[in-house]
């Protein structure tokens, strides 16, 4: 009798979070301008859940389960519609475009035409992350996902072309959370979208330094002190860049300087879907792996982060608390062209796939 009750409630434990089908819900999160802004969380039958909400097609939330069968929050995020529009927000979990990463002097040419625009970096002060973004739902037996949907009118952050762009988020009941991008335009214009989410596999904001993080890249991209491509390709051996087999991303973090902040040469240039990489925290047990259609994975740890900016449930965050893995086109691609080619033109859809896909090492 004895084990009978144990055997049941290890049971009840492992089935704590099941669902009896994947789920969503809805849930007012504030409003910006008379727009209305909503929570969705995604619900598979593993009881793992992705929270989003439609300002900045935003990722708020990934909560999966860990060595202890017990759901953990994997990525940084804040407690409210405020903190998400205000200054301390780095990105956390939005979508970024037109054009993610950097264009150097916020300027390029295309077609014989000089653009130029506000920033440098991330498309501007009013790039895909602070939009409000249409959302439908779409329910399944097997996964559940999320349509957002967003118009990028010609000229916005000095960009030419009306963008209307599709993105979707899918949970899987495979613990796969899926991101496709679609987008198509009326004029020729360079395009690179990618989703900023912080992940830190713990459950907390602590420092990702024993995360055991491995690359499928055996090249990077030189780049000067503002993290701006010269167009060089460089081998990562005998680097602290090196993460062709399983490292701890803190053990050479301070060779690197401020930390790591570096466009990776994917291995993978097929453009078909491929293991990018493959993260472990031994603490919780939980993996990461990384699948993407796409040439290059930006590794960023969270530099700037320092005790004053206070996340999720009052926590404060930490410099190297966190390990971005954005996947995208190289940086820079309208003024290098080396480069895989970013230029969508009418007539031509844009396509993206990334697969984060949440596992359990015993």
């Amino acid at each position: 009798m004895k084990n009978l009750f144990l055997a049941t409630l290890l049971l009840i434990n492992i089935n704590l979070f099941a669902v009896d089908k994947p789920a969503i819900t809805k849930a007012p999160y504030g409003e910006i301008n008379g727009q209305q802004i909503y929570q969705y969380t995604l619900t598979n039958s593993n009881g793992m859940q992705v929270k989003v909400i439609n300002y900045g097609a935003t990722i708020t939330d990934i909560l999966a389960p860990g060595r202890d069968n017990k759901l953990g929050d994997v990525v940084l995020g804040f407690d409210s519609l405020k903190q998400y529009m205000g200054r301390n927000n780095a990105l956390l979990g939005a979508a970024v475009g037109r054009v993610a990463n950097r264009i150097a002097k916020g300027k390029f040419t295309l077609d014989g035409k000089e653009y130029l625009l506000p920033s440098n970096i991330h498309s501007g002060p009013r790039g895909f992350d602070k939009q409000v973004w249409a959302i439908e739902e779409i329910p399944g037996s097997k996964e559940v996902a999320l349509k957002l949907t967003y118009l990028s009118k010609d000229g916005e952050n000095g960009f030419p072309g009306n963008l209307n762009t599709i993105i979707t988020y899918t949970l899987t009941n495979n613990n796969e959370l899926k991101l496709s991008y679609r987008a198509t335009t009326d004029k020729a214009t360079p395009v690179v979208i990618t989703n900023h989410t912080y992940f830190n596999l713990s459950g907390t904001t602590g420092k990702v330094s024993n995360t055991q993080l491995t690359i499928i890249a055996d090249k990077y991209l030189e780049a000067d002190k503002d993290v701006m491509p010269s167009g060089k390709l460089l081998d990562v051996k005998g680097t602290p860049f090196d993460f062709t087999r399983p490292k701890e991303v803190g053990k050479d973090i301070a060779a690197t300087g401020n930390g790591y902040d570096l466009s990776y040469a994917l291995n993978n240039t097929s453009g078909k879907m491929a293991l990018a990489a493959t993260a472990y925290e031994p603490t919780s047990g939980r993996v990461l792996q990384t699948y993407t259609t796409e040439p290059c994975l930006v590794i960023y740890t969270g530099n700037h982060f320092n005790e004053r900016i206070i996340g999720r449930n009052g926590q404060h965050f930490n410099k190297w608390g966190a390990l971005c893995l954005e996947t995208m086109h190289f940086p820079d691609s309208p003024n290098q062209p080396t480069f895989p080619n970013v230029i969508l033109r009418p007539g031509e859809t844009f396509k993206s796939e990334t697969v984060y896909k949440f596992s359990v090492r015993k």
